[in-house]
């Protein structure tokens, strides 16, 4: 897991809106938290979490109202894009989290607090794991103890479990969707 203590991350600080000139979804995730992640002049910012070895991983996790500010798909983009499958947070941004989930990554929220034992147990154990069971809608960190449940829609559950996007799940209700209009007809 990758810990950012930091509150109110907007959209901007995700992905700076001067790297926004691409419409493909590749090549964001060098630019994620570009202004926290390097210094003007391109140097890498040692502090950062990103930059720090010991924190690796597909989960974020994230201090309270997390992806708030404007509405850009984008921010979904540099953060898969990076290789960040779940983000962890006491409060995510509706659309951000509608965005997240569109684009296979995970948003869990969770209270305040377990946020906080989830960064003690990162303080603790830089390289603890993190279990996400998404068909059981459970997050476990077994070293430190912690095990949670998360609310995940069930549509958007049964697209992450099984890869797919909206348009993908159409296509695979292809048959019922003719049936459905022959009834019609």
């Amino acid at each position: 897991m990758v810990p950012l203590r930091v509150e109110n991350v907007d959209t901007d600080q995700i992905i700076p809106a001067r790297f926004l000139k691409a419409t493909d979804r590749k090549g964001f995730g060098e630019n994620l938290f570009r202004d926290w992640r390097f210094t003007s002049d391109g140097q890498i910012k040692k502090d950062f979490a990103l930059n720090q070895s010991q924190y690796k991983g597909a989960i974020l996790v994230a201090g309270n109202n997390f992806g708030c500010g404007s509405s850009r798909e984008h921010a979904a983009w540099a953060l898969g894009d990076y290789g960040f499958r779940v983000v962890i947070s006491s409060f995510f941004a509706d659309i951000f989290k509608g965005n997240a989930l569109n684009n296979g990554i995970l948003p869990i929220q969770v209270s305040p607090e377990n946020l906080q034992c989830i960064f003690a147990a990162i303080d603790q154990y830089p390289s603890v794991i993190a279990i996400v069971d998404i068909e059981n809608q459970k997050l476990l960190i077994d070293a430190a103890g912690i095990a949670l449940t998360f609310e995940i829609n069930n549509y958007k559950k049964m697209c992450l479990i099984n890869g797919y996007d909206d348009i993908d799940y159409l296509i695979i209700q292809k048959e019922a969707i003719e049936a459905f209009e022959q009834k019609r007809a």
